[in-house]
């Protein structure tokens, strides 16, 4: 494990953000309002996080398998998350909670990788997908992982929360809705304050700094109500972390720019 990797002190946590992929799209499929540059191109990454107490270690969602990411178009794929993480010298083994942001394939993608993690997700969000309109709402239903929702729903280590609860000292999941029915985000206190991982709740800085939402979404006014809640829990705007962004790589400094150039240390 690389030396200063945990905080040394109890009730803080360090966090990371790991980008194992990135593609360009258009601004028009990434915003619910056009405007009249919906024709250029837009690039988007791919993270999962990982804060570390000094005794505790949680992943934030569960990325894109290696498998799904070799059939989407355009993809550059890094690697798989736990790979990635790997090179921190932390294996899927060490990992004691995953925080489930929402149940998209994007973000529960290596989840059976896992052999020891509790499952931390929102009860609107599981009752969502495995409910009667998962399948029936076109918008959303390609979204979604049948196996990956499965093995989560069906392990013994699911941890199911309804709204807001502190998970150990310093780090905390929030129910927000808006881009999925039980989309949560996470609030994590570190050396340099309160961060919240906003996940998809805010894809881009621009969403949540422009009032813009996001073009994929279950709930317009929950989006927004998302974005309020996010300020409300971060310290500054500058705590808070996206969910697609490539700025966050260019904002945050690697943990080492030739060795691990897509892992940053947000805190």
């Amino acid at each position: 494990m690389i030396d200063g990797l945990r905080p040394d002190r109890s009730g803080e946590w360090r966090v990371y953000a790991v980008r194992y992929a990135s593609r360009t799209s258009l601004r028009s499929t990434h915003f619910h309002y056009a405007d009249e540059r919906g024709h250029e191109p837009h690039p988007t990454a791919y993270y999962v996080w990982l804060a570390l107490s000094d005794t505790e270690t949680v992943l934030v969602d569960a990325g894109l398998a290696p498998a799904t990411a070799s059939r989407m178009k355009g993809l550059d794929y890094v690697g798989s998350p736990v790979d990635l993480i790997g090179e921190l010298g932390i294996s899927p083994g060490d990992i004691d909670v995953c925080v489930l942001t929402h149940l998209h394939y994007d973000h529960t993608g290596v989840v059976a990788d896992l052999p020891s993690a509790r499952y931390v997700v929102q009860q609107k969000e599981l009752d969502y997908w495995n409910g009667p309109w998962a399948t029936r709402v076109g918008q959303e239903r390609w979204l979604h992982s049948r196996s990956d929702i499965d093995h989560v729903t069906g392990s013994p280590r699911l941890d199911i929360v309804d709204g807001d609860r502190e998970l150990a000292p310093g780090l905390s999941v929030h129910a927000v809705g808006g881009h999925t029915a039980g989309m949560q985000v996470v609030s994590v206190h570190t050396e340099r304050g309160t961060l919240v991982l906003a996940s998809d709740a805010s894809h881009f800085y621009e969403n949540i700094e422009s009032d813009s939402p996001f073009a994929i979404l279950h709930c317009l006014p929950d989006m927004f109500g998302a974005f309020d809640r996010i300020k409300e829990l971060a310290d500054s705007p500058e705590h808070v972390v996206p969910g697609h962004d490539p700025l966050v790589t260019q904002r945050c400094a690697a943990v080492d720019p030739d060795l691990h150039p897509h892992i940053s240390v947000l805190g």
